[in-house]
């Protein structure tokens, strides 16, 4: 409240101009809230989101005489840790190759195959060995060599004593659920849809042998329908002792 000193010589019409100018004054500040500067805030940058399961694509690899020595069709995502080159921290990135972006290539000898994929800078080789005197092959090396943006440099994974996709000579290797191969400790491989042949082609893939985590889903149902039946089995025994005893206490003495 601001004191108001009246002199015995004011007019009067000024004094109720002044206490009308105090109170409109008073009027308009007083329900006025008082200004809250709020400090801006920078929010951390959102990490980037994990990418859905990729796109199959078909491959193939040629020998010399223009004949098809390898076949692959697979969905392919890679996980990928490195240190960042802006925030110097440990992040990881993972990836899905496009097929309609892929370059491929290879080569194919009597007793190992490889599958290069190319896309921008990265770069996928696949290397398979074949056991002449099992008839057995694998996948025995995997390479990757990628340059990110946020990376300080490229950076080479590879593992030469793999043991994935084990199939028979003439025959190809099928996965079609997700499955993850780890290869270093800061490279793993996810396949999706798999289906491989590296030796023995004969135009197309020869018969398929399922990977484990295929031959689990079909096991399930066998196991379900063989309970199933034992269940029914056990119902008409059950019937058919009941019967024969109720026939049994009806015979004539």
């Amino acid at each position: 409240m601001i004191p108001i000193i009246c002199k015995q010589n004011m007019p009067s019409g000024a004094i109720f101009s002044l206490l009308l100018a105090l109170t409109i004054h008073q009027t308009l500040t007083a329900d006025v809230p008082p200004t809250v500067v709020t400090p801006e805030t920078s929010s951390p940058p959102a990490s980037p989101a994990t990418p859905g399961p990729p796109e199959r694509g078909s491959y193939n690899v040629t020998n010399a005489t223009d004949a098809v020595c390898l076949l692959a069709r697979m969905g392919l995502q890679l996980k990928i840790s490195f240190i960042s080159s802006s925030s110097g921290k440990t992040v990881q990135e993972v990836l899905n190759l496009h097929p309609n972006l892929v370059k491929f290539s290879g080569s194919c000898d009597p007793d190992s195959a490889t599958l290069i994929l190319t896309e921008d800078n990265i770069t996928l080789t696949f290397s398979f060995s074949l056991n002449s005197t099992s008839n057995k092959y694998h996948l025995s090396g995997l390479e990757l060599s990628a340059a990110l943006p946020d990376m300080t440099k490229r950076i080479v994974f590879r593992n030469t004593s793999l043991n994935y996709m084990v199939g028979t000579l003439g025959h190809s290797y099928m996965c079609q659920k997700e499955k993850t191969l780890s290869i270093t400790q800061d490279f793993s491989l996810n396949t999706f849809q798999l289906q491989v042949q590296p030796f023995g082609v004969n135009g197309d893939f020869g018969a398929a042998e399922e990977c484990e985590l295929d031959e689990d889903d079909m096991l399930i149902p066998i196991i379900v329908g063989a309970a199933l039946a034992v269940l029914v089995l056990i119902v008409i025994l059950a019937y058919l002792i009941g019967r024969n005893r109720s026939h049994a206490g009806y015979q004539t003495i």
